[in-house]
């Protein structure tokens, strides 16, 4: 690590979550990996969930998944989005199991050769995003993909209000098995419950559930699971600046009296983004805030004393809850840790040990059988 600026995953607490999730739920588990991890790194990330029962994988899009193919994952992994039909040759040949969520993708897919491309029927109960409405559609989409070697593999939805309506949860649900009980197909896997549902809705009809952001701590109906991710920085400049001296661009800090001022290597660069200047990080036991505008690299806070060069500063953690931070930043955690760019170093520990560093802008050399 040559920027003094890191992301630590305990590893230990990451397969505590899920394993606890997992028993809970008692279904097959489909571990959602996409945006690189949420930002936490999809190969170390998958390895635990599959550690600790997994039995897929979930990502984006097709780029997502061949990362993962190339370092090296050969199980069962699922597209959740949108793909392009040039690609089914490529999703058949790797074994990546496509979303049929519309007429006019499934139009386009068999004017390709798609014999032997795994599908997930996607069923839109209400979220308005993608998937179809009815039975009928499903049933002309299923004839068609089936007539062109096409593998139905299996059926999902997707909940709007997971997390805060359980009335429309339900409704989504009922439509959702009401849709499935119609079709009367033998899907392999049948999948509506993401993180919140999987402890929230308790339903037997669907085989397997998705879990996502709940392995990282935010959920709804669980506040005691683990919050296995840190960002941390150090202060590499320590300085005194006079009464009436200005802090960063555009002068927005006016100093009351003589103050010490620490910068640290994080900036909007980073997706440490401007929204949060004036908030407080964690410095040696006590509540610092941030002065200034945060610069694309750098960022300044207001020190009570002076402090040694190099000492540690919690962006977020164990005492500074990425939940507080996102209610501060009107925003949710997922977006938090997805902003974290890759030049930030993701800092894996196992048994309160460091297993590996990656980075990468710099190195990305580990893959599924090195770890």
């Amino acid at each position: 690590m040559y920027r003094n600026t890191w992301m630590e995953i305990d590893l230990d607490q990451l397969y505590e979550n899920i394993e606890r999730i997992r028993g809970i739920n008692g279904k097959r588990m489909i571990a959602v990996v996409k945006a690189d991890g949420y930002g936490c790194g999809d190969l170390m990330v998958a390895k635990t969930a599959m550690k600790a029962g997994a039995e897929m994988l979930a990502v984006s899009s097709v780029d997502e998944a061949m990362i993962l193919r190339n370092k090296e994952y050969d199980g069962p992994l699922l597209i959740l989005g949108h793909t392009n039909a040039e690609d089914a040759g490529l999703m058949v040949k790797e074994q990546i199991s496509a979303p049929a969520y519309s007429m006019n993708w499934v139009e386009q897919i068999i004017r390709q050769d798609c014999r032997g491309l795994k599908v997930h029927i996607k069923v839109d109960t209400g979220m308005n995003r993608i998937g179809f409405h009815t039975v009928e559609e499903i049933r002309q989409a299923m004839k068609l993909l089936e007539e062109h070697g096409c593998l139905i593999e299996g059926i999902f939805t997707h909940f709007a209000c997971a997390d805060s309506d359980a009335e429309m949860t339900q409704r989504q649900f009922e439509t959702f098995r009401a849709i499935v009980e119609e079709l009367n197909y033998p899907f392999e896997w049948i999948h509506c419950q993401n993180s919140d549902a999987s402890v929230s809705l308790k339903e037997t009809f669907s085989n397997a559930f998705r879990l996502g952001i709940s392995m990282y701590g935010p959920s709804a109906f669980l506040p005691d699971l683990n919050y296995p991710v840190s960002l941390y920085s150090r202060i590499f400049l320590v300085k005194q600046v006079r009464e009436g001296e200005t802090i960063g661009y555009g002068a927005t800090y006016t100093a009351h009296q003589t103050e010490w001022i620490g910068t640290i290597p994080i900036g909007y660069a980073d997706g440490f983004i401007r929204r949060n200047q004036n908030r407080l990080l964690y410095c040696q036991g006590e509540y610092v805030p941030i002065v200034g505008r945060i610069c694309m690299d750098q960022t300044m806070i207001h020190l009570p004393h002076q402090v040694q060069e190099g000492t540690v500063v919690e962006i977020f953690g164990p005492h500074v809850s990425i939940e507080t931070m996102a209610k501060d930043l009107d925003t949710i955690p997922y977006e938090i840790l997805c902003l974290i760019s890759d030049r930030v170093t993701r800092v894996y520990k196992r048994d309160g040990r460091i297993l590996a560093e990656t980075n990468g802008r710099i190195t990305e050399s580990l893959n599924w059988k090195t770890i």
